[in-house]
Formats: structure tokens, sequence, C-alpha cells
């Protein structure tokens, strides 16, 4: 994953480019019947039941929008909550509260979505080694917030995006003329470039993986699309030479039994591209 610096300005980001979007020349609706002195109060009102993520994304585009703006936070991140509970208040200008309602919505159903998600999993997967990772399937130009959901449901981050990690896929594979050339590539890429970067390798059967383990230097063997009783003989092949990662339409139904297999990860684009918003409002009071 990218550094803390690094996730702290892609947040930066996302608050700028949303506002930029949302509020434009200015929210005419809000400026029209509002005096531009009027203070009010609101409270973010749980609809549902799940994992609650986003307070502290909230809180950061409240101050983006007023820094006058105060917020009493009665649950956080990571809390279970359920239909009536109070996120928090939120107290100042009603024009300020207005203008930040929608993206902070937004955001927090969202990232809510996905660590109720997460957390299921997490829960399914209790009682082994094996750690729920998420992917890049997620939506463009907010990523950091749908991996800060997985993060606050008790998963683990994959990386970030195609400059953090080396990952060589069947493409990667297939292009470079073999695994052994893609793997060889690779680490003579990363010498000349003077870059530390971990690598993972896609295998697609057991000979893969035989051919993967001929090379020094690779940090984790992805073993895609294998049934449960390959995915064991796979890992007793790896036989924690590196880490091993099971992957391809892993659902919370089966998550279990490929983790009995002994994989350190699993990893699923279903954290991020198959939820459904916990539902949540901003309620004047």
């Amino acid at each position: 994953m990218i550094s803390p610096e690094q996730f702290e300005k892609e947040i930066e980001l996302i608050i700028k480019n949303a506002i930029r979007e949302d509020v434009g020349d200015g929210d005419h609706s809000s400026l029209a019947c509002i005096p531009e002195d009027a203070t009010g109060k609101a409270k973010l009102l749980v609809k549902d039941q799940g994992i609650l993520a986003g307070v502290e994304f909230a809180k950061r585009v409240f101050n983006y929008v007023d820094p006058e703006l105060k917020i009493e936070v009665l649950l956080k991140d990571g809390d279970q909550v359920k239909r009536r509970d109070i996120a928090f208040f939120v107290e100042g200008s009603s024009q300020s509260i207005l203008k930040a309602e929608r993206l902070v919505l937004n955001a927090m159903q969202r990232m809510s979505a996905i660590a109720t998600k997460t957390a299921e999993f997490v829960t399914k997967l209790e009682g082994t080694k094996t750690r729920i990772l998420d992917t890049r399937k997620t939506t463009p130009g907010i990523r950091a917030l749908e991996k800060w959901g997985v993060k606050i449901g008790g998963g683990e981050n994959h990386r970030f995006a195609l400059y953090d990690m080396i990952m060589l896929k069947d493409n990667h594979i297939d292009f470079a003329g073999g695994i052994t050339k893609a793997i060889e590539k690779t680490k003579k890429y990363l010498a000349d470039n003077d870059l530390d970067l971990k690598i993972i390798v896609e295998a697609r059967n057991m000979e893969e993986i035989r051919e993967i383990l001929k090379s020094d230097g690779v940090y984790r063997i992805l073993i895609d699309n294998f049934n449960y009783e390959d995915t064991r003989k796979a890992v007793d092949l790896i036989d924690g030479k590196c880490f091993t990662e099971s992957s391809g339409g892993i659902t919370l139904e089966t998550a279990r039994s490929y983790a009995e297999c002994g994989v350190d990860f699993i990893s699923s684009g279903a954290l991020t591209h198959s939820v459904h918003n916990l539902d949540l409002s901003l309620k004047a009071v």
C-alpha cells in the first residue's frame, strides 16, 4: 500500500474534486432561501444496520467546507450500528452544512456498505490464518475511500494502484514470453530503476506454480481460479517458500473453504464492486 502521507493526499484530492463537482459556482438552492448568517444543527441518522464507516472522512469534509462547523461524534468508524442510531451532530452555518451534506452521505453510505461486507468475510475467516484483501476493482476517483472502508471493516488493503507493487498476471506473462522471462525482466527493471517493490505472480495451474518456484524474489503467488483440492495441493507445493493468495470468484459462501486450504490471503473484488449502500440521512434538528 501507499504511504500514510500519500493516502492523505488522495483524500484531500477526493474532497476537493467532489466539492468542485457538486457545488460548482455555488449551492444556489441554499443561497436562494437561507440567509448567509443563519445557523442550524443536523444529525447523521442511521436507517439501516451494519458497520459504520466514514465518520472521520465526514469530519474532514465539514472542515474543508467550513472550519467553523462543530461536530459532536457519538459513534465512531467501525462501530456496529442499527436503525435510529445517531452517529454525530454537526452545528454551524446552515449553508455550509447543506453544501457538505451530499458528499458526506455519498461517502459514508458507500464506505459503510464496504465495511459491513468486509466484516462479514472477516467473521467467516475467524479461526484460520487467512486474511481478506481488497483489489483494484474500485470506483474510479474514490479508491482511497473504498479501501479505507475495507480497513474499517477489518480487512487488509492489497496494492493501491499499478505503481506500488508488481503483479504479473496472465497477460503480462503471455506478453513477456512466459513466467520465467517475466520474472527475470521484472527483477532487472526494478534493479535498473532502483525500485523496491514486492513481486506477486499469478499461476493458472500447478505447472506454473512449479515454474514460479524456480525463481527467487517472488513475494506471493496468486493461486487463481483453483478448486479446493488443487488449492490445497498448491499450498503444500509452495510449502511456505512465499506467501499464497487465492482469488477468482470467491464468495462469502466459499471463502471459508478456501481459507481451510491454508492460503495466507483471499482477495475479493466483491468487497468494493458489489455492495448496497447503507441507508443514512442527514436531518435538521
